[in-house]
């Protein structure tokens, strides 16, 4: 039963003010850069049968400082269906003038109807779609008892969560993924687990997998 540990990027000096989006060129600054080597250290002792990145660089960077040091087969792998969502007219613009628009109350009540506007403008739906497949061919192509790492985004994260829980698209934006936090799924037979959301620091030794065949959830919640 394959576990993704989805990891968001760590801090630019435009995250939060700004979408940035697909812009080329935005590094991790020095709080990310801490941030990156914190998530690594945290996952030192966790042994990972890939580590999977948006080409994007803050991802990069971020699954480039877990690897390091770390033998993992196939090195940094990079899959694009793990990008940002392309936000079209609204890359590079602050987040402060967005919320003005009129199809920023669209993106907080019903996100499943938006498509950002402009050349490239994706819908967030559709966004979803190619994120989750991702983690559906990974989990194909890694094996059951795998445990791998993909370093993406926000709202990426955000819908895969989505998914996981059975969510309609509509409700994701009642979930918080911050920079550089963990989020980790479970996928089984039968279902998703979400077993970790927005972790920034508990242990995580728990993931190591053992007798994870059982779709069945513990009734009362286990031990």
């Amino acid at each position: 039963m394959p576990t993704v540990l989805l990891i968001r990027h760590g801090l630019t000096a435009k995250t939060g003010p700004v979408l940035t989006g697909w812009t080329p060129g935005v590094p991790l600054d020095e709080r990310g850069t801490a941030q990156a080597g914190a998530v690594a250290a945290r996952l030192a002792g966790l042994p990972l049968d890939a580590v999977v990145s948006s080409p994007l660089d803050r991802c990069l960077q971020t699954a480039r400082a877990v690897l390091e040091d770390r033998d993992t087969p196939g090195g940094l792998e990079v899959d694009e269906r793990f990008g940002e969502v392309r936000y079209g007219d609204w890359t590079g613009r602050e987040l402060k003038e967005l919320a003005e628009e009129p199809l920023w109350k669209v993106v907080q009540a019903h996100p499943s109807a938006v498509t950002f506007p402009g050349d490239g403008g994706e819908s967030l739906a559709a966004a979803q779609l190619r994120a989750v497949r991702a983690v559906r061919d990974w989990n194909e192509r890694l094996g059951d008892e795998a445990v791998y790492a993909v370093c993406s985004h926000g709202d990426i994260i955000k819908a895969i969560v989505a998914d996981a829980l059975g969510l309609h698209l509509d409700q994701f934006q009642r979930i918080q993924v911050d920079p550089a936090s963990l989020t980790v799924v479970r996928y089984t037979e039968l279902r998703p687990f979400l077993v970790r959301l927005n972790d920034g620091g508990t242990d995580l030794s728990g993931l190591v997998p053992v007798n994870q065949g059982d779709s069945d959830a513990p009734v009362g919640g286990g031990a």
